[in-house]
């Protein structure tokens, strides 16, 4: 059965298997052993299967405005509601440390990513053009207030 849990610094090198896979663009190990040791408003968090991680979240908290950073799941696990496992875990934890609002960036073109974030409410708020420096595909970005 899958479990979710606050990521650790011993973390990293399994959530860059994730990262590489999923991403054209992938960030380095360096960023995420930053994330996890030098960003006090940073808060990540890892689905696991079989104590294998499979996908990982990543959100920053700023007083009282979440944003998620990234979220990613090994592309044989993709389907099968792991995403959404984490994605509502990681927006409770939101809550519980305060966020009255939540917004993260999506591909225009990936569909199934808004489909999940539209079932916890988000909407379109904007569009940031040419966001992704692989193609420079456009950015939908996407909010929900919070309670």
């Amino acid at each position: 059965m899958a479990s979710v849990r606050r990521m650790t610094i011993d973390d990293v090198e399994a959530v860059m298997q994730v990262e590489k896979a999923s991403f054209a663009v992938p960030w380095s190990q360096e960023t995420f052993e930053k994330e996890m040791t030098d960003n006090p408003y940073s808060f990540y968090y890892v689905v696991e299967e079989d104590e294998k991680i499979i996908g990982y979240c990543g959100l920053w908290l700023i007083i009282d405005e979440a944003h998620i950073t990234n979220i990613a799941i090994l592309p044989e696990y993709r389907g099968y509601k792991y995403g959404e496992l984490l994605f509502g875990h990681t927006c409770r934890e939101a809550v519980e440390r305060g966020a009255v609002q939540l917004s993260l960036e999506v591909r225009v073109s990936n569909m199934a990513a808004q489909r999940l974030y539209r079932k916890f409410g988000l909407v379109p708020g904007g569009v940031r053009k040419r966001y992704y420096t692989d193609n420079g595909e456009d950015a939908l970005v996407m909010w929900v207030g919070l309670k």
